[in-house]
């Protein structure tokens, strides 16, 4: 089993649709955030980034598996965004 840390990013405003939230898997944390603010950490992100849309990092379970990012992206991110409620 892998682990890592799986983290929740709350978008600063909605973009594409509905979209808010981000969920995500990685084994260095400050590489990927890194990652995700130059607009190189995924598509999702990219998105984001091209819009000029920042983010806040919401939530942060260590240890985490990859396991645990697909229930929390199968229950709905927001159900775990402590900035949603």
């Amino acid at each position: 089993m892998l682990i890592g840390t799986v983290y929740l990013l709350h978008f600063d405003r909605p973009f594409w649709g509905p979209m808010l939230h981000y969920v995500g898997f990685t084994r260095n944390l400050r590489q990927r955030l890194r990652s995700h603010r130059e607009g190189d950490g995924g598509a999702t992100t990219r998105r984001a980034f091209d819009q000029g849309i920042g983010f806040t990092v919401a939530r942060v379970w260590w240890p985490g598996t990859l396991r645990l990012e697909r229930h929390i992206k199968a229950r709905g991110p927001v159900n775990y965004c402590p900035l949603c409620r």
